[in-house]
């Protein structure tokens, strides 16, 4: 008999399960295997929370012979060779690691969920994703990926909305966005310092209307309406939801909000929002705990999935969260604002914050903004003779 102590400690919702030769197991669906040089060894990576590790040389007979639920009993017998006489370790050490899974368990449960609902993108763009996060990923109970109802076998909404949640109706004043378009372009910069003082709500409300609101529908043919933004959007799908963590700002009490962009109102998620929860959440960067309020671009992946069901898709993602982060942080210089864009945060923290399952729900870039402040440190200096000296400027190729 083999006795395989299945650790799931990464999937906190999944128990640990003690595996007979009885107990059917099956190759994770989630599972990429390249080679790597400097350990000359093939790799196996089971995500979104697998450690990557060294296969035993019989590894691919053995995930060969568990394509499907199988007991260590029954593919023992199709094996032959060397891969039959240390199947047993071999099958320990691969259950050990997340390559086979037991039927039933929550880690397989999992595998199953994240392998139907990105089917058509992977194993490019759910490995790209779930292997680049600074933590490891968990579905809160009642979510989507922990109860199996994904939404990409049905059309999705173009608006998400959260009916039950406390709203605060912002204010509709237009933008003051009468600075000049080349001056906006040239003053935007960076900021890392802002004042504590907080931001006014109609300045928020102005620029999250500007940046994320409809600016008119579409008739999209058998689709029906769709929407379009200040930004490009591939499809016009806009598949980026905003959410915001909000510290500082006048008239709204600090916590974690979605922009309701259909209606211009902010859908309390949850109470209390500390700039030091802030800024952990985005690599300790202090300059994030500074600011009045981030915005957390979310995708909603079955609006990309409907338009386009291929890996490349996930960039258009990717892309488009940099068009609106580039509309972000134009509008708010445009409207006196310090501003930024961070790629150095944690997805899985921040979708556990909102409550997002992680799956048909994902982060993937945070701006902010508030009113500037005094720099702690002085502004680079302008380049002179001296630093382009000691600059490589241009890669010169010899004939």
């Amino acid at each position: 008999m083999i006795e395989l102590a299945l650790s799931t400690t990464s999937t906190p919702h999944a128990p640990t399960t003690t595996v007979s030769d009885h107990t059917r197991l099956r190759r994770a669906r989630c599972l990429v295997c390249y080679w790597d040089d400097q350990r000359n060894a093939l790799i196996g990576h089971p995500y979104p929370d697998g450690t990557p590790v060294a296969l035993p040389t019989e590894a691919t007979d053995i995930l060969t012979a568990f394509a499907d639920w199988t007991s260590p009993h029954e593919a023992t017998r199709s094996l032959s060779g060397n891969a039959k006489r240390t199947a047993d370790e071999a099958i320990r050490f691969l259950a050990d690691n997340g390559a086979l899974l037991a039927e039933g368990s929550g880690r397989a449960l999992r595998d199953a969920d994240i392998h139907r609902h990105w089917a058509p993108w992977a194993p490019q763009a759910p490995f790209l994703h779930y292997t680049t996060d600074f933590t490891p990923h968990s579905a809160p109970a009642g979510s989507d990926a922990a109860t199996g109802s994904g939404a990409a076998s049905r059309p999705e909404p173009l608006f998400v909305t959260y009916p039950d949640a406390d709203r605060v109706l912002l204010p509709r004043y237009p933008a003051d966005l009468g600075a000049r378009f080349g001056q906006v372009l040239h003053e935007r910069r960076t900021h890392y310092a802002f004042s504590p003082d907080p931001l006014p709500l109609p300045m928020l409300a102005a620029l999250l209307q500007t940046v994320f609101a409809p600016v008119d529908f579409i008739d999209a043919g058998p689709r029906g309406a769709l929407y379009r933004r200040t930004s490009p959007s591939a499809g016009a799908r806009q598949e980026l939801e905003a959410y915001l963590a909000a510290p500082n700002v006048a008239g709204l009490a600090p916590g974690w909000y979605h922009y309701n962009a259909l209606e211009h109102t902010l859908e309390l998620i949850a109470e209390g929002c500390r700039p030091d929860e802030v800024a952990a959440l985005c690599a300790d960067q202090s300059h994030a705990g500074q600011a009045a309020f981030l915005v957390v671009l979310v995708a909603v992946t079955a609006r990309q999935l409907d338009h386009h069901p291929s890996a490349r898709s996930y960039r258009v993602c990717l892309l488009n969260a940099g068009h609106l982060g580039q509309t972000f942080v134009l509008t708010a210089t445009a409207l006196g604002l310090g501003s930024f864009q961070i790629s150095a945060c944690s997805d899985g923290a921040l979708a556990d914050r909102f409550g997002l399952d992680g799956v048909t729900r994902l982060p993937l870039h945070v701006v902010g903004a508030g009113l500037p402040g005094q720099p702690s440190e002085p502004v680079s200096p302008p380049a002179g003779l001296d630093s382009f000296r000691r600059a490589v400027l241009l890669n010169r190729h010899s004939q």
